[in-house]
């Protein structure tokens, strides 16, 4: 029969072994993922919903694949970077109401994104589709926006996929 001080020593040592192991994985995946960057919030001030122009809104239907006519909007507005580094790919959040109140993106907040925010002020403006029977004026509520100090990559280091969609003439 074995006895319970020889489990519990032979349990200490089985635990102690796990922890290191555990450990020294932890440390593996850390030493492959990049360097984290953090989020910088970008205040968004001056936001605003205005009709697009007659080229931009011609053909407009809802996003939900139903075809149904929609009307076009730009929501525009200036994004205040009080960094002294350029930030990128700051996505855009807000709820948008018609004007009845009602949401307009029903479980929609990301908007859009600004591809780059230059220290200081800068205007931006994000196109949206609603669908056309609601009364105007929509109704801009809690907009937000941050982005990263260097620029999001779609692509892992190594493979041939890159994301330099502007230059791809197939795009």
């Amino acid at each position: 029969m074995v006895e319970t001080a020889q489990i519990s020593r032979w349990g200490q040592r089985f635990l102690g072994k796990l922890a290191a192991v555990m450990a020294m994985l932890v440390l593996a995946v850390a030493s492959f993922a990049g360097p984290a960057e953090a989020m910088t919030k970008i205040p968004l001030t001056k936001v605003e919903a205005n009709p697009c122009p007659a080229e931009m809104a011609e053909g407009s239907v809802t996003s939900d694949g139903s075809g149904r006519p929609a009307d076009c909007y730009l929501i525009s507005g200036v994004a205040t970077n009080t960094t002294n580094k350029v930030v990128y790919d700051a996505d855009v959040f807000g709820r948008v109401y018609d004007s009845e109140h009602n949401s307009v993106m029903e479980n929609r907040t990301r908007l859009g994104l600004i591809p780059e925010v230059p220290p200081g002020k800068t205007d931006f403006s994000i196109r949206i589709s609603v669908p056309a029977s609601l009364e105007p004026p929509l109704i801009l509520e809690q907009f937000r926006s941050s982005g990263f100090g260097s620029a999001v990559r779609l692509s892992l280091p190594g493979s041939d996929f890159d994301n330099d969609f502007e230059n791809d003439e197939d795009f």
